[in-house]
């Protein structure tokens, strides 16, 4: 089922019948290849995108050329749900690995709007959750340093697959480079790799090619000041990728 990701283990579930009826929304499905740009910014768009399978990421491209990563995807995401209202989009969405995605023609999901309130206020939960999402790497930049804003991303992403079963608990795949990770945490490359020597000394965690391995959940929980509040996660789950 492509949709089987949606919303899993998440405050705000979905019903069979509702989840038929997002399927049947579903034009084709796509794929693309690492570093491809899906949608780019300003480009006027019909359709929306829900991510099965890989990473995809949200990036705004600087006048002086550089890239800033503002958000990381991971299957179950909507990832440009907001362009069915928005028509254009303020940053380029691209695929960080290579990644199969659902296509929802915009004509679709108005037709869900129209007939179906339940499901709307579903979508508009993701929404909400994108911007919940985009709150929390605010205050990750302006509040946190540099150790605690590269464990709260762990930490985050750790919950987020743990929700989709792509994480047991404690070990994940990152196919991230540093100077991706610096992108995330407003850091270079350099303190990146000085950071994960950090926390790999202090036996919290060891990021190595691409394989995450956490080695003491509530210590890193407790070094980034992690609360998955924000996700909205079943109480259960949230409790165990927080070591609670």
């Amino acid at each position: 089922m492509l949709t089987e990701n949606l919303l899993r283990n998440r405050t705000a579930d979905l019903s069979e019948a509702e989840r038929a009826l997002l399927e049947s929304a579903v034009s084709h499905t796509q794929t693309y290849s690492a570093e491809q740009v899906v949608v780019r910014q300003g480009t006027p768009v019909e359709i929306s995108t829900l991510l099965i399978k890989g990473l995809m990421t949200r990036h705004v491209d600087a006048p002086d050329g550089r890239r800033h990563l503002v958000a990381l995807h991971v299957p179950g995401d909507f990832v440009d749900l907001h362009a069915y209202a928005l028509k254009r989009l303020d940053h380029d969405v691209a695929a960080l690995t290579d990644v199969t995605v659902a296509v929802f023609p915009h004509a679709s999901l108005e037709k869900i709007q129209e007939s179906d309130a339940r499901l709307t206020r579903r979508l508009w939960f993701l929404t909400l959750l994108d911007a919940a999402m985009h709150r929390q790497w605010i205050y990750r930049l302006a509040s946190l340093n540099a150790t605690q804003r590269v464990a709260h991303f762990l930490c985050e992403t750790n919950a987020r697959l743990f929700a989709i079963g792509a994480s047991d608990g404690r070990t994940f795949s990152l196919p991230m480079t540093q100077a991706d990770i610096g992108e995330v945490c407003s850091l270079t490359n350099v303190h990146v790799n000085r950071v994960l020597r950090e926390l790999r000394e202090a036996q919290l965690c060891s990021v190595r090619a691409s394989r995450v391995e956490i080695l003491d959940l509530r210590g890193l929980v407790a070094k980034a000041m992690f609360d998955p509040q924000y996700l909205y996660l079943n109480p259960s789950l949230a409790a165990r990728s927080s070591a609670q």
